[in-house]
């Protein structure tokens, strides 16, 4: 497929990888697999199916294996961003790549996600979306090609040059909010974001890496700390408080009963928002960077 390379990210994905990369062979794309320190063989799995492969050292987190990849894909027009366990349909990369050729103007698109129930998943609303904001979250999901105020990162396609001129996915996000922030970020640059209703993807939702102890408060760490972040990047309330109090009681409750999901789900939350509140960085969180010095921040 001239013009478009597929960039994958993987950690630990090796039981879904083979099915991601199967749908994009037949859809005639070239795939990158950025391997963000896979400890189950993922890295070799994919340049035995035939992807290209970029080893990264250590997990640098979604966004950040994705502007590696994109910045490695080279000459391509686009970057088709995909989750490893996603499963393009057949015609769905032709179908994305007639939308860009009919919205000129648009600067992201979408296919039609559909979950393993066969539910169609369609966020209706995002924390940071400038325009369609629909606050009450209505949905009503489109019948056909639509503009939309949120496109999920699990399978995106954009023009490479636009997503490098914007500084790619923010490097400060560790984990999840990235594509809230990048479609913030493309809207405001006059673009529109489209679904396309043609293009179908299936998602596996949550099955990207392997079950590993701790997984859980650790997404959600990041949840509440990147929620908090992008709220004040772009001059939100500040939700750390709310956050708090309403994890913080779930988690007490959770412990007063001895239930350890409930304590790993909600003091992962809890974590998260006062690590945000206290101004640590989810890179330092993460081994990615360093603590500043008393006063830098």
């Amino acid at each position: 497929m001239p013009g478009l390379v597929a960039v994958v990210v993987a950690h630990d994905s090796a039981g879904v990888l083979p099915a991601c990369l199967a749908a994009l062979a037949r859809e005639h794309v070239p795939a990158l697999v950025v391997d963000n320190a896979s400890r189950d063989g993922s890295a070799d799995l994919a340049a035995r199916l035939g992807a290209r492969v970029l080893r990264l050292p250590r997990n640098e987190g979604y966004g950040r294996a994705n502007n590696a990849g994109i910045w490695a894909a080279g000459r391509a027009e686009y970057a088709l961003i995909v989750n490893p366990d996603v499963e393009l349909q057949p015609g769905s990369v032709d179908a994305l790549l007639a939308a860009a050729e009919a919205y000129p103007d648009a600067g992201l698109f979408a296919p039609r996600i559909v979950e393993p129930d066969g539910r169609f998943f369609f966020q209706p609303r995002s924390l940071l979306a400038p325009y369609l904001t629909n606050p009450r979250g209505r949905l009503h999901p489109p019948e056909g090609d639509a503009c939309a105020p949120f496109l999920s990162g699990a399978c995106l396609m954009v023009r490479r040059d636009l997503f490098l001129s914007l500084g790619g996915f923010d490097p400060e996000i560790f984990l999840f909010y990235e594509d809230d922030d990048l479609c913030r970020r493309i809207a405001d640059a006059g673009k529109a974001l489209v679904h396309v209703h043609g293009a179908v993807a299936l998602h596996g939702r949550g099955a990207s890496s392997a079950p590993e102890r701790g997984r859980v408060r650790r997404s959600r760490w990041h949840q509440a700390w990147s929620r908090s972040y992008v709220s004040r990047k772009y001059g939100l309330p500040d939700p750390t408080g709310a956050m708090l109090a309403k994890n913080g009681v779930k988690a007490l409750l959770a412990a007063l009963s001895f239930r350890r999901s409930g304590i790993e789900r909600y003091g992962g939350s809890v974590a998260g928002a006062w690590a945000a509140r206290r101004g640590r960085s989810a890179l330092v969180q993460e081994g990615l960077a360093t603590e500043p010095e008393a006063g830098a921040w």
